[in-house]
């Protein structure tokens, strides 16, 4: 699937009206949506514990805080890609702050051509880790089959006076017999025997 066809939720935190007029028009809305602005540190923080965003862009500094700690935090959720705009004096001491989190850091002024190369970057690091979720969630649930298999088989153990060997038989011949899950199959034996 293209980077085209994916559309990213965007929160914008910048007291700079210039700017964020500017990017606005670099965030089509068939590509971002929904894109919201805050101009505040506090503002932010409420509207990231309300909700999941794909991109955070932090335009620093703001007024009540530079912006270093949110983008930090920012990141630290899952799935969330952070761009930290510092001004150039400030770049290297910021950048060596926050790249260990994964925070993408450019200077100030920052011209069209590379905003616009940055939110490729963003993009192509929010599928990166849009895979690594879905890879985490299918090794998740595998974990809990096994767990919920393990479980059945003590019952069948313990309840049918079944070996290990056996009531793992059992349970993968109901599982192919009956053409469900050994899921299936182990939350049936635990409903039954629980």
């Amino acid at each position: 699937m293209s980077l085209e066809q994916h559309v990213y939720s965007v929160l914008v935190v910048s007291a700079m009206d210039n700017f964020n007029s500017a990017l606005a028009s670099l965030l089509p809305e068939a590509s971002y949506s929904p894109v919201q602005t805050v101009s505040s540190i506090s503002t932010a923080k409420r509207m990231l514990a309300e909700r999941h965003y794909d991109f955070v862009i932090v335009n620093s500094p703001l007024p009540d805080d530079p912006g270093t700690r949110l983008a930090i935090d920012a990141c630290a959720v899952s799935g969330t890609v952070v761009l930290l705009l510092v001004k150039s004096e400030s770049y290297i001491s910021v950048y060596d702050k926050v790249v260990v989190h994964g925070v993408f850091t450019l200077s100030r002024p920052i011209s069209r051509q590379s905003l616009l190369l940055a939110l490729g970057w963003m993009a192509s690091a929010r599928e990166r880790l849009r895979k690594i979720e879905k890879k985490t969630l299918s090794i998740e649930d595998k974990m809990e089959e096994i767990r919920l298999v393990n479980r059945a088989k003590w019952l069948l153990i313990s309840e049918l006076k079944m070996d290990e060997p056996q009531a793992h038989r059992y349970i993968e011949k109901q599982a192919m017999d009956m053409c469900v899950s050994k899921r299936r199959v182990a939350e049936e034996i635990i409903r039954t025997y629980s």
